[in-house]
């Protein structure tokens, strides 16, 4: 997130409109961003989504660590060299599909915003490619009526992180027992003569 809010090029959809509604309330970015997953949250409730150990930390290490990382990123000379900064977009795409995957996968809990993407998915039977892509298209547009800043890393995220995410979570996911699998075998009756 910070990579390429860092790199000047646009902003990951969710983030067009974190910067859109920060702009507007004069709230850090890491404060509209912990607010606004407590809204996704809320959400959840028609989906039928429930919240695990990796919804919580989501919204805590995010919200609270991303002011932090953009300050460390604002030391950086500047302006950077325009190939370091698409560098940057192209590796924060990456590692956020990667990070979707890995803690999706975990089945721990997804972030607000993944419960969304999944909750839609099981609700409609559509594909993860398509509604995490349709999902960030809105988002991107209510950002830039806000006033969040769009570019073409925001286009190239949008693209891409949908069928980043669908490939990162197929390989990624931790198979769950099913119900079967976890009942003990039957012990054999022991033989008679």
């Amino acid at each position: 997130m910070a990579l390429l809010v860092h790199a000047g090029l646009g902003n990951m959809p969710w983030d067009v409109l974190t910067q859109g509604i920060s702009r507007h309330t004069g709230l850090s970015f890491g404060t509209v961003t912990l607010l606004t997953s407590v809204v996704v949250l809320a959400c959840w409730i028609p989906l039928r989504q429930r919240p695990g150990v990796g919804t919580v930390a989501n919204v805590l290490v995010i919200g609270l660590l991303v002011d932090p990382f953009l300050a460390g990123l604002d030391r950086l000379p500047d302006p950077l060299p325009l190939a370091v900064r698409i560098a940057m977009v192209v590796v924060g795409i990456v590692l956020n599909a990667l990070a979707t995957g890995l803690y999706v996968g975990a089945c721990l809990g997804p972030g607000p915003r993944d419960g969304l993407m999944t909750g839609l998915v099981a609700r409609t039977g559509r594909s993860v490619r398509l509604v995490r892509t349709s999902i960030e298209v809105l988002v991107v547009a209510a950002g830039w009526a806000l006033g969040g800043t769009v570019g073409l890393a925001t286009v190239a995220y949008a693209v891409a992180v949908g069928p980043l995410v669908h490939v990162f979570l197929s390989r990624l996911t931790v198979p769950l027992p099913s119900a079967v699998d976890a009942e003990p075998e039957p012990t054999a009756a022991p033989v008679t003569r």
